[in-house]
Formats: structure tokens, sequence, C-alpha cells
């Protein structure tokens, strides 16, 4: 039995923090999983950064509501969704996901949480788990499932290695270079022809 895994940021829809850094003028928040492989540095620096400039949760999620998934997205995961299962995992939190959740029919996400005050200042993170990504494809093995996974970012490459097939998609260009080994791709119907030839 197949299960697709997919990454959602920069894969399905736009980076969030790219579009809160343009639409705020915070320039700062650009940066990524693509430039920052700590995820506990990278998050502590984006904190640290809206509390310095008084933003909210509520200040994040109405850029958030004005996002909407790459073009092609929504229709490469409904054709997907008919072959083989398919689950979303994501370092983001469930705070910012939802409504880009609805605007792609609703896909199994897994993903993280915020701490957020009783004012709507976030103040921390709470990880679901690990190296969330590579320790839920291993559990997916672990109970028969075999994987194929495709993302874009540093945080993707355990769940692309440990899995049976593995893609980069619209990945960086340094990303691709370090890793020769993993087929890249830069359009959903190049995507959705390896993963179907992979099922």
């Amino acid at each position: 039995m197949n299960v697709v895994c997919l990454d959602m940021e920069g894969v399905l829809v736009p980076e969030i923090w790219i579009a809160f850094a343009e639409a705020s003028g915070i320039p700062e928040l650009r940066r990524t999983t693509r430039d920052e492989p700590d995820y506990d540095k990278l998050m502590k620096f984006r904190l640290d950064t809206l509390k310095e400039h008084g933003l909210k949760l509520k200040d994040v999620q109405n850029i958030i509501a004005t996002i909407d998934p790459l073009p092609g997205a929504k229709e490469f995961l409904d054709r997907l969704r008919t072959e083989t299962q398919v689950i979303i995992l994501s370092d983001t939190f469930t705070q910012f996901a939802a409504p880009l959740m609805k605007k792609l029919n609703y896909p199994t996400l897994f993903c993280n949480e915020l701490v957020v005050g009783d004012d709507g200042t976030i103040e921390d993170i709470r990880m679901r788990c690990e190296q969330s990504k590579l320790t839920t494809v291993k559990g997916l093995q672990s109970i028969g499932f075999e994987t194929i996974a495709a993302g874009d970012s540093f945080n993707d490459l355990g769940m692309i290695q440990a899995s049976k097939a593995g893609f980069l998609f619209k990945s960086t260009d340094a990303i691709k270079a370090t890793h020769p080994e993993i087929p890249a791709f830069e359009d959903f119907p190049e995507l959705l022809e390896a993963i179907e030839a992979a099922l």
C-alpha cells in the first residue's frame, strides 16, 4: 500500500512567511527553511521579530487569508487523491494552515501548533514530534505503507531519502546541486507523472 507525503509551503502554496514579509514590509521575515536548515533557530528568529514589531497571530492570519494555492496545485492534489492516499507533512501550524486547507479541498494535514497568549501574541511553538516529516514517514512504513515523498527544502530531504521514491519540486539550485541523485521537477504534470510511475 502506498501513501504520498507532500510538503506544503513552496510545493502546494506560496511560502507563508515570504508573503507575510512582503505584506508587512519586514524583509528579514523572508528567511525560510530553504535558507536556514535549523527550524528551531528559524522559528525563534521569526517569533522574536513579530514581537519586536508588535505583531500578533491575527495579523499573520489576515495575510494568510489572502494567499491562494500555487497555480495547478488544487487540480494536482484532486487528481492524486483519486489514485492513492495523500498526506501533507508540514512544519507550519494549524492556526496558519486552516484557510489554505479550505482552498485545497481539505486534504489530510499533519503539522504543528502555536502557543498563543491571551492577548493574541504568539509565545512559542509546539512541535508534533522530533524531525516530524522523517519520523512520520518512518511511522507510516512501520505500519505497512510504502511512502513516496516530494518537497522543496532542507527539512524535506529526510522524508524524500527514506521513501521508496522521492522528488524535489520547485527547489533551489543549491539543494538540487547538492542532491543530484534526487529527481527534480518544476511543474505539476511532471511531478504527477513521476509519482504515478512510482505507485
